[in-house]
């Protein structure tokens, strides 16, 4: 498995042991913070949409942003225990929300626990792992975690009727649900109270590691947890429940943006060709008692124009309400001395539609609903800011903000343009399933090596690929150990359905009732999908019983609005890329040259 070039890892070690009076000299591992974000399509300012994300675009400009980067499946709890333990949901067997991976598949190792083993100190604070069975109505603690995960108390607030009044003058449970934060119950939300319990975290291991209160050494536990093994190394992962539905978020951000200032997806129409297996009919948008109000038909719609730019509006106040909360976050990890020895990764569970192809939510193999943002700071390596006396992470308020962040044009793809200050970036396609042996690998812990065919009884291995070489490409080093010959030529992703056409419980249908697998690759070129018969009980789908077929043309339709699978002028594409689909993603793994 590729390391990254020798130079980096030096670099990286020597970091995490130095400059900062919370450096322990015994410490040979950078720090680790992921933060995950519910249902963020790359709707950032750093991402080239008009979305206002100072924080976020400020953390890009000082990391490498992945543009390329896909879920294996657009729902949450299949898509986080698939990139938390480097499986896909065919080896996790989770494609709803109803199993719990270490019971029905194997016992892999996850990403925390994995850092957890080599002695870091893990936490989890908000929604990492998804909770219920899915990971054992723990967060899969005391096996990922150091300490018991913490759930914000105003979540239980989620599907109570808080939004309002409406006409009648009562409170209802909305989609579109700006609020007072001072009137709701508790008097907060929960993403503020997992950054409050997370910068306390930051700022007990800082007080620990400088040893400047004795107490934290004591048996007397503060909320935070077990500080007898607070202590850095720390692994650090906050999930943020925004902009999940409902869109439920301090309603001073929505003045942000006015209803003329919103432009709506170019696609808002029900493309002509789309199989009907491969609709998704949005029904947990459609039973939100706003949205419920407009009798919208089932299962195509369409959704009233006038709410393609109100949904839209209260998405983007709340992608920035998490911006402001991350750059809290950001703040507090450099106030508490850990900035310059942390990585940070940054990414979207799965991506959400906004109106394209008359779709809402996720639930689809769409690259809207599979694309996401994917952003990753290295200390030392991927800086702007090498100053020792200016901040890194300087909060930055949105709500004081009035201009957007527009990228220029023309910048080139894999190099950071002085004049734009946006970062690295690279458009080299990458999945979720990369993210865990990538930390590893940057952290300097054993790599996962690839999974075998069969790795049920594989506890740790990945189906991956460290993302180091496309890393080492970007900031224009040469020194690795390894030559890309080829990187991974696909994406995969898929998405299950109890029948041909669009039921009540086509979004999400519990394993029992699945009878169709989606399975999809994205190319360079194309976007090619096989919805084929799915077995529950064997967990294998029938390449030889396929009810229909996608082909996008990328190049000509970056949209995916016209489905030529019926064009026979594409009749030896199809052939290619069925052949491909069907090898999968172990086929497409990159291929180096060892130079050494």
């Amino acid at each position: 498995m590729l390391r990254l070039n020798l130079q980096l890892v030096w670099l990286v070690t020597i970091i995490a042991c130095s400059c900062s009076a919370t450096c322990d000299a015994a410490t040979s591992h950078p720090n680790i913070l992921l933060v995950v974000s519910d249902d963020l399509r790359p709707s950032l300012g750093s991402y080239g949409e008009p979305v206002l994300t100072p924080n976020l675009d400020q953390l890009a400009a000082q990391s490498i942003r992945f543009t390329n980067a896909h879920v294996q499946q657009a729902v949450c709890g299949p898509s986080r225990i698939s990139f938390l333990t480097s499986r896909r949901p065919d080896t996790t067997r989770l494609y709803d929300f109803y199993s719990y991976w270490r019971e029905a598949a194997g016992n892999f190792t996850t990403l925390p626990q994995h850092f957890k083993e080599n002695g870091y100190y893990a936490a989890s604070v908000g929604k990492v792992f998804h909770n219920g069975k899915a990971s054992n109505f723990t967060d899969d603690y005391p096996l990922s975690w150091s300490v018991p995960p913490y759930w914000p108390p105003s979540q239980k607030y989620k599907r109570k009727k808080v939004c309002g009044p409406g006409p009648d003058g009562e409170l209802h449970e909305y989609l579109i649900c700006p609020v007072n934060v001072t009137q709701h119950p508790l008097g907060t939300l929960p993403d503020i109270q997992s950054t409050d319990y997370a910068l306390e975290i930051l700022k007990n291991l800082s007080k620990y590691q400088s040893n400047s209160s004795p107490d934290l050494k004591s048996n007397d536990h503060s909320s935070t947890g077990d500080n007898d093994r607070m202590q850095p190394p720390f692994f650090l992962a906050v999930g943020y429940h925004k902009p999940h539905i409902p869109l439920k978020y301090p309603q001073e951000f929505r003045d942000l943006y006015p209803l003329d200032s919103i432009d709506i997806a170019p696609d808002i129409h029900l493309p002509q060709k789309v199989p009907p297996v491969a609709w998704n009919p949005w029904t947990d948008v459609r039973e939100r008692e706003d949205i419920a109000a407009l009798n919208v038909s089932f299962p195509y719609g369409p959704m009233p124009l006038e709410y393609h730019y109100l949904i839209r509006q209260s998405y983007y106040a709340a992608v920035t309400y998490i911006d402001y909360q991350v750059g809290r976050l950001l703040a507090g990890l450099e106030e508490s001395g850990f900035a310059k020895n942390t990585i940070v990764l940054f990414v979207g569970d799965h991506g959400w539609q906004l109106g394209e192809h008359q779709e809402w939510a996720k639930y689809s193999n769409y690259g809207v609903a599979t694309r996401v943002p994917l952003i990753i700071h290295i200390p030392g390596v991927t800086d702007t800011v090498t100053s020792q006396t200016k901040r890194k992470f300087p909060f930055i308020n949105p709500l004081l903000q009035k201009v957007h962040f527009k990228p220029p044009k023309n910048t080139p793809r894999g190099n950071r343009s002085p004049a734009s200050n946006i970062g690295y970036s690279t458009d080299s396609p990458v999945e979720l399933v990369d993210m865990f042996p990538t930390l590893a690998d940057l952290a300097g812990l054993k790599i996962p090596p690839t999974c075998p065919e069969n790795s049920l009884k594989s506890d740790f291995c990945t189906e991956g690929s460290s993302l180091t070489p496309l890393i080492d490409n970007a900031i224009g080093k040469s020194q690795s150990v390894m030559k890309i010959l080829r990187w991974k030529n696909g994406t995969f992703s898929q998405y299950s359905r109890p029948s041909d056409v669009p039921e009540q419980d086509s979004d999400m249908p519990h394993l029992a009732n699945i009878t169709i697998m989606g399975y999809s690759m994205r190319t360079d070129n194309y976007h090619y999908t096989e919805w084929i018969g799915f077995d529950p009980h064997k967990f294998q789908g029938n390449w030889q019983d396929v009810h229909a077929r996608e082909l996008y043309v990328l190049d000509d339709d970056p949209h995916e609005d016209f489905n030529v699978a019926d064009d026979p002028r594409y009749e030896s594409v199809i052939k290619d890329l069925s052949k491909k689909l069907q090898g999968g993603w172990r086929y497409s793994l990159p291929v180096f040259d060892d130079l050494q």
